[in-house]
């Protein structure tokens, strides 16, 4: 199977701010040694009912759903302050703003690949369970509690059953 690959150019920043929060995001993209890395900064605030920021994308430039039932999951080089964060999928059936499918990860300060496979994302305020065919956005999230978020991501990449290869999603 092919490689499949995000674009880092093709993200947005997002925070509470747009339900009232205030919590402040930054989103650059940023070079090390020669790689490009999508760099989210700010400060995760719990006043007024906030508590994230996120960088996020559409996998499909019309925002439909894609067909990943191919794959068996995600892999994401980041690198980070040392801090947890959480990788959310929305599908079609995400109709809500808080709807999602989340995966836990941290990001050390040491890049690193990180592996989630799909059968690890958890239904956040959704009754059926992750359907790899109907998957149209990512958000990589600093959530849930007070913090100074410094996450970036260089690659996210499915990876297939069984064969090894992987579909990746990078700036260039």
């Amino acid at each position: 199977m092919a490689d499949r690959a995000l674009a880092l150019d093709g993200w947005q920043g997002t925070s509470d701010r747009v339900m009232g929060g205030v919590s402040r995001e930054t989103l650059a993209l940023e070079d090390q040694a020669g790689r490009p890395w999508l760099r989210l900064t700010g400060r995760v605030r719990l006043e007024n009912q906030g508590g994230f920021i996120q960088m996020g994308a559409d996998l499909a430039p019309d925002g439909r759903p894609v067909d990943l039932s191919a794959y068996e999951g995600m892999r994401l080089l980041v690198r980070g302050n040392g801090e947890r964060y959480g990788c959310h999928l929305r599908t079609a059936t995400c109709r809500r703003p808080w709807q999602s499918y989340r995966h836990p990860f941290t990001a050390t300060p040491t890049p690193t690949s990180v592996t989630l496979p799909f059968a690890g994302f958890a239904p956040h305020r959704v009754a059926e369970p992750l359907d790899p065919c109907t998957i149209r956005r990512i958000g990589l999230v600093a959530i849930g509690r007070a913090f100074d978020a410094d996450l970036a991501v260089a690659e996210v990449a499915f990876y297939a059953r069984g064969c090894g290869s992987t579909q990746t999603w990078n700036s260039r």
